[in-house]
């Protein structure tokens, strides 16, 4: 369904329309991560899906005025430009939110929920209102809904195990045995050498486990002969 261009014979009441369904859908979907205190929030998202409305509406506005021109002319109107433009300008606010430490992402559902909430501004701003309003509840169930399931799919965890510990013996059999004894697949390992103190630092990535288990694998590697530190997390 489309927005009628004029509603009781006004077009910049059919805009005003438009903006402020952009907005209050940005809004709501906004608020729900300023609860979960990201740094993209409430007007944020709200800024964003008012700034790709006003920026469909006012390409709309570039065709209604110009479209009558020949095509053969200087002048050749596409208002494709317009959204192709905002869609790439929102990835840069999107990588904006995203933070990487160590192995770890955080701000990849605060991107996505940026980058859904330029699109349903640009639905408004088209005047599909049908589609804004059903991608506003397309993320609103993924962001409260989906994530109260996430809890309960059982998915791998990535233990990050760093342990330094005497070079002689060399304690690498024994934190083998020990994570096959646990059904353990190490992911990655890094070993460091120091050959004037005689140490050697181990760090390992550990996978295949769907709980918790850094304290209880530290507390049976730490009866080891020769092991000196051991850091996870």
């Amino acid at each position: 369904m489309l927005f009628s261009p004029e509603l009781f014979g006004s077009y910049e009441l059919v805009i005003l329309i438009k903006l402020l369904l952009a907005a209050a859908a940005g809004g709501i979907i906004g608020l729900e991560r300023e609860c979960h205190g990201r740094p993209a929030g409430l007007r944020t998202h709200l800024l964003v899906a008012a700034g790709s409305c006003l920026m469909m509406i006012v390409s709309e506005a570039f065709f209604l005025k110009y479209g009558d021109l020949p095509g053969t002319g200087v002048v050749r109107l596409d208002p494709g430009r317009s959204a192709a433009q905002i869609i790439t300008g929102i990835g840069f606010l999107g990588a904006g939110v995203i933070i990487k430490e160590g192995f770890i992402v955080r701000g990849l559902t605060t991107a996505a929920s940026l980058w859904m909430v330029a699109g349903i501004g640009m639905a408004f701003g088209m005047g599909l209102v049908s589609g804004g309003v059903t991608g506003t509840v397309i993320a609103l169930f993924s962001l409260l809904i989906l994530k109260k399931l996430e809890p309960h799919i059982n998915k791998d965890r990535y233990l990050h195990l760093n342990i330094t510990a005497a070079a002689e013996p060399d304690p690498f059999p024994q934190l083998q045995e020990i994570f096959k004894s646990r059904a353990l697949r190490i992911s990655s390992i890094e070993a460091d050498y120091n050959l004037k103190d005689k140490q050697i630092q181990y760090n390992f990535v550990l996978t295949r486990h769907k709980r918790r288990i850094g304290r209880d694998l530290s507390s049976e590697i730490a009866n080891l002969d020769g092991v000196q530190k051991i850091h996870f997390k």
